[in-house]
């Protein structure tokens, strides 16, 4: 078998099995990254591997994106809530951005300000909140300092 040849067989491989098993696959194969949907808290506490605890008890449609890096911590959520932050949430000087941008999700860049929630730097949205980790050491000092 020549290169070419074998190269054709490894992208049609590649191919056959992104279309088997759907975009998902392809995410984590080719971008290392995982995400997925639950519609409320509960399911979240039950189904994601993330730990938001800044996520407020009445959220719903709730997107999680997470690496698929072994021992990666970058994560994104983007959620709908009537509800504000905890108190434990302080607000600070944006000095970090997400790994990852998610579908109707704001611009981070066009914030001024996030809260500091733990490890998590969280934002408003139209309709709810977006938050990623790791937020930057700067942002989880001022909140402490705060």
């Amino acid at each position: 078998m020549n290169a070419r040849t074998a190269f054709a067989a490894s992208a049609l491989v590649l191919l056959g099995l992104t279309s088997l098993a759907g975009c998902s696959a392809y995410d984590s194969i080719v971008h290392k990254q995982a995400t997925s949907t639950f519609d409320d808290v509960e399911a979240f506490d039950d189904g994601a591997e993330v730990d938001a605890g800044w996520i407020p008890t009445d959220a719903t449609d709730i997107t999680v994106r997470t690496s698929t890096l072994e021992n990666a911590a970058d994560a994104v959520v983007l959620l709908s809530s009537a509800s504000a932050l905890a108190d434990d949430c302080t607000e600070v000087e944006r000095l970090s951005a997400p790994t990852w941008v998610l579908d109707d999700a704001p611009d981070p860049y066009k914030a001024k300000t996030v809260f500091a929630c733990g490890d998590w730097s969280v934002m408003s949205t139209d309709s709810g909140w977006f938050g990623w980790t790791p937020n930057s050491d700067e942002e989880r000092s001022a909140a402490d300092a705060g």
